[in-house]
């Protein structure tokens, strides 16, 4: 396992391709779904369809809470990514986790991709409303104080016009289907291209 990232080199240079790596639980996985249509693939077709020189990496984990995924982070980041999306939180919400952890755990992953200098689009998520108003305004209000603290760019709710909606969403009605993650790729997409933006900007910055 890795112990530093903080000097990790990148893979893409200021005209290469860069890598776009989506971090989560299986939100981005693709839980129930087949090749080419998870969160990941469709991002990356529909990125590259715009002219978007980039790879996206899935490096969702199926069940990950937001302390598995920070016990894996290191790992993952092997792949050496150019700029990181952070979809992670869903798993704690449905578990009824404290949000005060759901906050430290998140907060320690932001930390270590902000100390190495990686542009990171944080994916917000919304606790489950059956488990009251008091745990659903601390848990909500874990992504935008994350964002604010660590000054990374925030999409309010990953599910965000998917969520509720059967016809977008697999028979468990958690994980959308591919419809439903179609809709989340063209909701997310302005924001991820800002975040590429970002990283181009970084690549160029370290060549000069």
């Amino acid at each position: 396992m890795i112990s530093s990232i903080a000097a990790a080199p990148t893979m893409a240079s200021a005209e290469g391709p860069l890598r776009l790596m989506a971090f989560g639980d299986s939100l981005t996985h693709g839980y129930g779904l087949v090749d080419g249509e998870t969160f990941p693939e469709q991002l990356e077709l529909a990125l590259q369809a715009r002219n978007q020189q980039v790879t996206v990496i899935n490096s969702g984990n199926s069940g990950d809470t937001t302390a598995s995924g920070r016990a894996r982070l290191d790992w993952a980041l092997a792949d050496k990514p150019d700029a990181v999306i952070v979809e992670l939180g869903a798993n704690d919400g449905l578990r009824g986790l404290d949000p005060a952890q759901t906050f430290e755990n998140l907060d320690a992953i932001l930390s270590k991709l902000t100390e190495a200098s990686i542009p990171v689009l944080l994916a917000g998520m919304l606790a489950p409303r059956n488990l009251g108003q008091d745990y659903a305004a601390e848990f909500d209000s874990v992504y935008p104080r994350l964002a604010e603290k660590h000054g990374v760019a925030l999409y309010g709710f990953f599910l965000d016009g998917v969520a509720l909606n059967a016809d977008l969403n697999q028979r468990d009605g958690i994980h959308p289907n591919k419809a439903g993650v179609a809709v989340i790729v063209s909701k997310i997409l302005p924001q991820v291209e800002e975040l590429l933006a970002q990283a181009r900007e970084r690549e160029v910055h370290r060549g000069e």
